[in-house]
């Protein structure tokens, strides 16, 4: 099943994903990079040689400041934006609640743990989740990545793949399509990489203005499979635009599947809401999809995740 025979995960092959693909230990009963590890010296000067014109392009969507309407679970805190003007210039305060589906963000991995914490729940590490305080947390927390995420940023446009504007409801990015982009684009997976994962958002939004989010997702997006692709590849972190799809087809024991194994098992950060269109254009234009990527999380301590710009270089 799965990647190998190329079919949709199974219930049980998702619960076995937890033990198979679990990195606790494996750098260290000390670590708090998780699959950043994979990032080396060699990596970074890798992906400094993929820079050939110098031209950068943002990965992030806008900071939201209105609610998305009809949907609560969007953006259901908008971003507030306040702006100070005086006669000698101006100011402003930003505050904005981060999580969710609309603001471009890289989470921490403390942001979700094994399971309730009532049931035995524990951090990536076989941490104590009681370390997540109200004050902030004591363990893997965002602040340990402050010296930023520089490694080869691939994109994978499964859109553009399929021939559609966007991934459907009845076909969710499954691990075989980013296997097939790449032997489409010649790309080879190396140790390291950010995987980027292109499912169409703005063109899905656009086209259904009316949908309500709700849980487990009711977007289409990326299926439990693609954590097999992720693992033997040796991904650093995973980019997406429309994160999870919904499961209606398999009744996997999980509200957000993909983030509830790569998170607290894995070891592996996620870049969320990331708007990968303008990239995907000048991709197309210069027939190329791996490039110099850079992510330079806030230095929030304790913080569960950051607001996040990922720029990419060519």
């Amino acid at each position: 099943m799965g990647l190998k025979d190329r079919t949709p995960t199974t219930v049980d092959e998702y619960v076995d994903y937890k033990k198979r693909f679990n990195n606790w230990g494996r750098w260290g009963k000390d670590d708090q990079f998780g699959t950043l590890n994979h990032i080396s010296a060699n990596t970074v000067k890798h992906a400094a040689g993929l820079i050939q014109t110098g031209q950068t392009v943002s990965c992030a969507n806008p900071i939201a400041t209105e609610a998305v309407i009809p949907d609560k679970h969007r953006n259901g805190r908008p971003a507030d934006h306040r702006m100070s003007v005086s006669a000698t210039g101006s100011g402003d305060y930003i505050g904005v609640s981060y999580h969710g589906f609309v603001n471009t963000h890289i989470d921490a991995l403390c942001h979700f743990f094994t399971t309730n914490v009532n049931d035995g729940g524990r951090l990536y590490n076989d941490r104590d989740p009681a370390l997540v305080t109200d004050n902030g947390a004591l363990t893997n927390s965002v602040d340990n990545w402050r010296d930023g995420i520089v490694t080869r940023g691939v994109l994978y446009d499964i859109p553009k793949l399929r021939g559609g504007d966007y991934v459907e409801f009845d076909s969710p990015v499954e691990s075989w399509d980013l296997e097939d982009w790449a032997k489409q684009k010649g790309i080879t997976p190396m140790d390291g990489d950010a995987v980027l994962v292109r499912s169409g958002m703005s063109d899905f939004w656009t086209a259904h203005p009316d949908l309500e989010l709700t849980f487990p997702p009711n977007t289409p997006g990326n299926a439990p499979s693609i954590i097999e692709y992720l693992y033997d590849t040796n991904a650093s972190l995973l980019g997406w635009d429309l994160q999870e799809a919904g499961h209606r087809d398999h009744d996997y024991p999980a509200r957000i599947a993909v983030h509830e194994v790569v998170i607290p098992h894995m070891g592996m950060p996620l870049l969320d809401n990331a708007n990968f269109d303008r990239l995907a254009a000048i991709c197309n234009d210069l027939g190329r999809y791996e490039f110099y990527l850079t992510i330079a999380p806030l230095v929030v301590m304790g913080g569960t995740g950051s607001p996040a710009n990922p720029i990419a270089t060519f």
